[in-house]
């Protein structure tokens, strides 16, 4: 009941005029293929975030500018501009290593560890985070970077799947198909591009009449083991958090005077969405009462929007 009440209360004091922060990264290809592979879909990604107007902050490095050094300054750029109310998201494409202790995800020059990852996502004050790691054996970071505010998406469920992923294919797609909105509400969280991108990775894999050597996971509460799919308090903030505003919610994004009237209509079905998830927690009238009036204030809401 206190988690649920304390997530209310988050959610109801989402800041209007927050920004978001795309950091992209394209690791080491090792071979012509896979370096070009890599950086088409950085540079994909790159197109769809700087499309989502003027309050997304994008920064994207490929070939020889995705150096570790690099990486710290372009963090720490974003730790300097970014405020506590903003949200951030890491994507990380390419080929990860584990070694049954330690994972790196690997660059031209010195490697980058989880830890290293996680430190300097530590200096960045947004206090809802995003890490999503595409590459290989990225299930081996998830203990590392997990922290309270933090979600983790990586593409494999351990370290030791170590095959090259198809993953970021499909979550790129999840940006750019208008089916991945599964509740076409125009606002695509990162719930519903985890759960196309993982439904279209195992796919694939049918398809291609291949065994799986790649099984995405998600961890969202800060703690524990990563799972598959969403319950048992896993997938709050993910179907929480905004990757991408669609359509008719992407201009009133992008327009000042409804900009604040998007942003309460998306807290109004983060809560609500909190109260059904809370429910057996809660006293049937309290329940029915918050419900009601959120479900009356979102009707108004989009009332609004829709003159």
């Amino acid at each position: 009941m206190r988690r649920l009440a304390v997530l209310l209360c988050m959610l109801c004091t989402l800041n209007a005029s927050a920004a978001t922060y795309y950091v992209t990264v394209a690791g080491l290809g090792g071979a012509p293929e896979y370096e070009q592979r890599f950086t088409g879909e950085a540079h994909d990604l790159d197109k769809v975030f700087r499309a989502a107007g003027a309050a997304a902050h994008v920064y994207t490095l490929t070939g020889a500018q995705a150096t570790a050094a690099q990486v710290r300054i372009t963090l720490a750029t974003v730790a300097q501009s970014s405020t506590a109310g903003d949200e951030f998201v890491l994507t990380l494409i390419g080929h990860g290593s584990f070694d049954g202790t330690e994972y790196k995800f690997n660059l031209p020059g010195p490697d980058l560890s989880a830890a290293d990852l996680a430190a300097l996502c530590d200096r960045i004050p947004a206090k809802r985070q995003l890490v999503v790691d595409t590459t290989s054996a990225s299930g081996g970071a998830v203990a590392a970077l997990e922290r309270p505010g933090r979600a983790v998406i990586t593409a494999t469920k351990s370290g030791t799947e170590k095959n090259a992923t198809v993953f970021a294919r499909y979550w790129i797609e999840a940006l750019q198909d208008p089916a991945a909105d599964t509740d076409k509400n125009e606002t695509l969280t990162a719930m519903e591009a985890y759960a196309y991108a993982a439904k279209k990775t195992a796919a694939f894999y049918d398809e291609q009449k291949r065994l799986a050597t790649e099984h995405a996971v998600f961890d969202d509460t800060g703690r524990g083991e990563p799972v598959r799919e969403a319950g048992n308090g896993q997938g709050q903030m993910l179907s929480s958090l905004t990757i991408l505003r669609l359509g008719s919610a992407g201009a009133a994004a992008a327009d000042p005077a409804k900009g604040a009237l998007l942003a309460r209509k998306e807290a109004l079905e983060s809560k609500i969405d909190a109260l059904k998830y809370g429910k057996a927690a809660m006293d049937p009238g309290d329940y029915r009462q918050q419900l009601t009036a959120a479900l009356v204030e979102l009707a108004r809401v989009q009332g609004e929007l829709d003159k």
